[in-house]
């Protein structure tokens, strides 16, 4: 019989973050984790997402994928689209 593990996703990832170097991935990659999230909470697309910004759905993918950084006015732009905020936050290294 094989195990079963009763570990949660936020458990799992709660460990994860103890090792450096998955946090500061972890940390690059939030921004795009929470744009998808509350796209998909709005029932939306990449493509209808992309419609509404007045983008192309490969820009809205890319940042999704953590594969470009975005400026804070196109950013501004998605969060006002999905009825969100942006929030920056300078923190010590």
């Amino acid at each position: 019989m094989s195990h079963i593990s009763k570990t949660t996703f936020k458990d799992w990832h709660t460990e994860q973050l103890k090792n450096p170097e998955f946090a500061i991935i972890a940390r690059e990659l939030e921004p795009g984790y929470q744009i998808a999230r509350l796209r998909i909470a709005r029932g939306l697309t990449q493509a209808q997402l992309a419609e509404m910004v007045g983008t192309q759905q490969p820009s809205i993918a890319r940042i999704e994928s953590g594969n470009a950084l975005p400026s804070l006015l196109f950013l501004e732009r998605v969060a006002s689209v999905l009825n969100a905020r942006v929030e920056v936050h300078i923190l010590p290294r």
